[in-house]
């Protein structure tokens, strides 16, 4: 089996290279990661200036290729197809993006870098799956997450994937009760500025911050409801973003 690896918080963090010491167990593996962190990138890509690609050597993960570029998650697999796989793009049994530390659940999958570069792989048809966690802190223990990630992906390939789609999974932080298929939560951000001082030119300088709600608490077939209740949250996505009932 052919996989490509990515993820947002860069190579190097703790998620991405769990990630790929599992798939490593799969088959043979490329890593193509931003040299930095890239959250919040969504499905963003890099159109004005050129961007790098060089390979690296991990010592501890000879028997995979590791390219690290100065792009977004989305412009990582870009390159993947287009560079290292180029004219041979199924070539590419799977691609899988992760482990995020942080929850790409509910509203947060339109902000996500790591869902992002998933669903380029799903506008090529390629099979993909989105690994997420509900804990900011790297390092921290991945291990009930990690210890359920082969079996997953044995499950979702024996399932299978329709065209234009991929799977985002998002783990609550700590032991794990179970795995929930779910839908997206309707919840959003708010009070997400705050002004923090001036700059030298005494304009006001502005930060993102912000608080989540969940805008329907008491539905149980979420995403934010599952990982609330310790279960790790699989979520179908798709490319078509057609609000087919108002046609």
């Amino acid at each position: 089996m052919e996989i490509v690896i990515t993820n947002d918080d860069g190579w190097g963090s703790q998620g991405i290279l769990a990630l790929t010491d599992i798939m490593r167990t799969f088959g043979h593996v490329t890593v193509v990661a931003p040299d930095g962190a890239r959250s919040g990138y969504s499905n963003a890509i890099t159109s004005d200036r050129p961007m790098s690609l060089r390979r690296v050597n991990d010592p501890q993960r000879q028997d995979a290729d590791i390219y690290i570029s100065s792009g977004t998650p989305s412009d990582c697999i870009k390159l993947a197809l287009n560079v290292l796989f180029k004219g041979d793009e199924k070539a590419i049994d799977l691609i899988v993006s992760g482990i995020n530390h942080g929850s790409n659940a509910s509203i947060n999958t339109i902000y996500s870098g790591t869902l992002g570069a998933c669903l380029i792989a799903a506008e090529h048809d390629i099979p993909s799956i989105a690994f997420s966690i509900d804990d900011h802190n790297n390092p921290t223990d991945l291990s009930h997450f990690t210890a359920l990630i082969p079996d997953m992906v044995r499950h979702l390939q024996d399932i299978g994937w329709r065209l234009g789609m991929c799977y985002n999974v998002n783990a609550p932080q700590g032991p794990v009760a179970g795995i929930r298929w779910t839908r997206q939560a309707k919840g959003r951000w708010y009070d997400e500025i705050e002004q923090r001082g001036t700059n030298e030119q005494g304009e006001p300088i502005y930060w993102l911050t912000g608080a989540y709600r969940n805008d329907e608490p008491e539905a149980t077939d979420t995403d934010q409801y599952a990982m609330s209740h310790g279960f790790i949250s699989i979520q179908p996505c798709k490319v078509d973003l057609t609000d087919y009932e108002a046609l």
